[in-house]
């Protein structure tokens, strides 16, 4: 009997697994790694999608195609550099239409606060943090118009938290986290939501190329090397999936998560809970 009320609510008040046929995201870096998953599993769910990174390259384009003939669904890659606040926001411009945006792109470098080359942490705060902003303000008004919208960003567990040696990557993943809660304060009386889903270590190429490498380094095997240094912060001691912050991307976007906003979903085997 609660199996079948809650079906019938379900049926009644939205489906909680909805479909998102009929709606457009906008991934940006999403010709790989984390992005690239969150594509596939909105795709997966039945939106079109737009796939984005600085290159246009023949095969970023055939990842479009791949993923429209896999899924059904449309899919394009629209070349932008995320460095750069006007391409930000012409990306949007060019998809035309943005239901679901992904705040995703971002880089990384590691030194010392007093060594940090001045280059590296304008380019990290650039692509991680700007944006943002930049690809947020100009997808609004089109969410506005369709009176609809969700707009999650990928932020880190160093959006919550910070280790050494990684300045401005932890400023601009707190920088996102703060964004997030702005937008979802500005947009709380419509039909948008803004949240930040922080995932710990995500096992991506570019994390399993680093593998062997830090292997030779530390004089430990493969598993060692996971178990002890890359998943030293991570309870769990196992990675998250792209498919997993894919699946969380799909939840935000649900009838199930309307009223959540302003707020962060930490995927990261425990990690925040130390």
């Amino acid at each position: 009997m609660l199996r079948d009320s809650i079906a019938m609510h379900s049926r009644n008040d939205g489906d909680y697994h909805m479909s998102l046929k009929g709606k457009t995201a906008i991934i940006t870096g999403s010709n790989s790694g984390i992005g690239l998953g969150v594509a596939h599993e909105l795709a997966r769910a039945g939106a079109d999608v737009v796939l984005n990174s600085f290159t246009d390259r023949a095969e970023d384009h055939k990842l479009a195609e791949d993923l429209a003939a896999e899924h059904g669904v449309k899919a394009r890659y629209i070349q932008a550099d995320m460095s750069k606040g006007d391409e930000c926001r012409k990306l949007i411009e060019s998809a035309g239409v943005c239901d679901i945006l992904v705040n995703n792109a971002g880089i990384q470098h590691v030194a010392p606060i007093d060594e940090f080359p001045v280059e590296k942490w304008d380019a990290i705060i650039a692509i991680n943090m700007s944006s943002a902003f930049h690809t947020t303000a100009a997808a609004l008004p089109l969410m506005r118009k369709a009176g609809w919208g969700r707009v999650i960003n990928i932020a880190s567990a160093h959006g919550l938290t910070a280790s050494p040696f990684k300045s401005a990557y932890v400023t601009a993943k707190h920088g996102i986290v703060g964004m997030t809660k702005t937008v979802a304060l500005e947009t709380a009386r419509e039909q948008i939501t803004c949240n930040a889903i922080c995932p710990g270590y995500v096992l991506t190429p570019l994390v399993e190329a680093q593998i062997p490498d830090t292997a030779k380094k530390y004089d430990m095997s493969e598993d060692e090397v996971k178990q002890k240094v890359i998943l030293e912060r991570q309870p769990s001691k196992e990675f998250a999936t792209v498919e997993q912050i894919g699946g969380t991307a799909v939840f935000l976007c649900s009838s199930a998560a309307e009223q959540i906003t302003g707020t962060t979903i930490s995927v990261d085997g425990g990690w925040t809970a130390l």
